[in-house]
């Protein structure tokens, strides 16, 4: 549908990174000022505008359509470009719309784009509409744990961020944010040394929730793997690490600066490729492309000392990544996980970031205590903070049925998935404060969110619109 499209080109030019979404809360404010709608801005920067309803449909339910601003700003390392200042350059493929090397921002954009669109219609068939738009979901949910009840009326929630468009979601998981931190001592290296620049990239990557099952390299434990090889073989000292990005995304890229021996070159450099090799065999069907590069550096900085290098590999291989447990009730469903998401060391101090979900609050505390127990190990400090809860599912509700029932007269009586995912949603956290209100979560297929590689399918858009507006039409 052109007019979704040409929202989300516009959407597309407004910075819009988690917690930094001033520029893009004033744009749908100006948004919602030109149709001459109420605007509502709570104390955190959500957005509420009303519509009424269409001709007709006066009487029916209130409808809230709901998707969240905020978007993950990811790259390439070998990308130039500024997500501050430069609008996200998009080019079709086939079906798929894609990013240069960035993020598309189709997580949420396009959800966002389609309720900016029904604002502006004057032909869309809806009852009274709630525009609800949230901030700073992908890095905490602030917004939707930040919202107050009492602000809207509406008696059904279309939660527009899934991302598959045969699937209906109807519960989420909840979730918290781990870090571990502390100090080290930096020390002279040992003997002569000679300093080496180590990339693990290549990796594909992932939401670390909907992704976390599919068995993907996180490229902070294939880095760890290897410091922890090297240390055992050769004397190694490492001077700084930078791996991942952002809590929600399986990390594909980590670089390391060591100090080596210069005695040790050789041994060192043969270890590298022997571990690529074993690295790319163990992984060759996810992550195809995974590459080890070794690159020598001209200047040579102090490093960690050694009882705490040790401490710290130790430690990280100790820590648990991927999936803790499955559902025992839905079968194929990951129940409990964790994402080691950022490792970052260089000038004395350290810090590690995790993403811990689970559909049980307690088993979500339980892993929580298992890695704060790793970070003990490296006599690092642990703090919580981001927490959120799950959403429990309801398949008997009014709504559901509604949607089953639409999905399969548009698709030849094909009925879609029903589920429950495993990721943060904002349903689960709205719902606390307007316990009685319906929800639902759909929308158009996308792949790869929270990476570079991430692609809106065209096609699905478009089965998508036809779906939400004929939900729309039958309340």
């Amino acid at each position: 549908p052109k007019e979704v499209w040409q929202n989300f080109e516009l959407l597309n030019a407004v910075p819009r990174a988690s917690k930094k979404e001033k520029e893009i809360i004033a744009y749908v404010k100006a948004f919602g000022n030109k149709l001459n709608l109420p605007v509502y801005e709570d104390e955190v920067g959500n957005l509420i505008i009303k519509k009424p309803a269409s001709i007709g449909m006066e009487t029916k339910p209130t409808i809230c359509l709901q998707g969240h601003l905020d978007m993950v700003h990811q790259k390439n390392n070998d990308t130039i470009f500024d997500f501050a200042t430069e609008g996200i350059k998009m080019y079709v493929d086939g079906d798929w719309v894609k990013a240069k090397g960035t993020t598309l921002g189709a997580d949420n954009g396009l959800g966002v784009a389609a309720i900016l669109t029904i604002l502006e219609s004057k032909t869309i068939v809806h009852p009274p509409i709630e525009a609800l738009f949230t901030i700073d979901e992908e890095t905490g949910m602030t917004g939707a744990l930040a919202l107050k009840g009492g602000l809207l009326d509406a008696t059904y929630m279309l939660n527009l961020d899934t991302e598959e468009d045969d699937d209906l979601t109807i519960g989420c998981a909840g979730g918290i944010d781990i870090t571990g931190s502390g100090t080290y001592n930096m020390v002279e290296p040992n003997v002569e040394s000679i300093s080496y620049k180590v990339t693990v990239r290549g990796l594909t990557g992932g939401h670390s929730g909907v992704d976390i099952h599919k068995g993907r390299g996180n490229a902070n434990k294939i880095m760890n793997r290897l410091l922890y090889t090297l240390q055992e073989k050769c004397t190694v000292q490492i001077v700084s690490i930078e791996g991942g990005s952002l809590r929600n995304a399986i990390p594909r890229e980590s670089v390391v600066v060591l100090n080596v021996p210069i005695l040790q070159k050789n041994i060192f450099e043969e270890l590298v490729k022997f571990e690529e090799i074993i690295y790319n065999t163990e992984n060759i069907f996810t992550d195809p492309n995974l590459v080890l590069e070794i690159e020598p550096q001209a200047v040579l900085i102090n490093g960690m000392d050694t009882l705490n290098q040790k401490l710290l590999l130790s430690a990280l291989y100790t820590l648990p990544n991927g999936i803790y447990r499955m559902d025992s009730n839905i079968a194929g469903l990951v129940q409990t996980s964790n994402n080691l998401a950022k490792v970052s060391l260089a000038n004395g101090t350290f810090s590690i970031k995790c993403l811990t979900r689970s559909s049980l609050d307690t088993e979500k505390m339980d892993l929580a205590n298992t890695i704060k127990s790793s970070f003990d190990l490296m006599q690092a400090t642990t703090t919580y903070g981001g927490t959120y809860p799950g959403w429990t599912p309801n398949p008997q509700s009014d709504l559901v049925k509604l949607m089953v029932e639409k999905y399969k007269s548009l698709n030849n009586g094909e009925a879609p998935t029903v589920s429950a995912i495993h990721a943060g949603l904002e349903c689960g956290i709205l719902g606390t404060n307007y316990p009685t209100m319906q929800m639902i979560s759909f929308g158009p297929t996308i792949h790869g969110a929270h990476s570079p590689d991430e692609k809106a399918s065209i096609s699905s858009a478009q089965k998508f619109w036809k779906y939400l507006l004929a939900v729309l039409g039958s309340f």
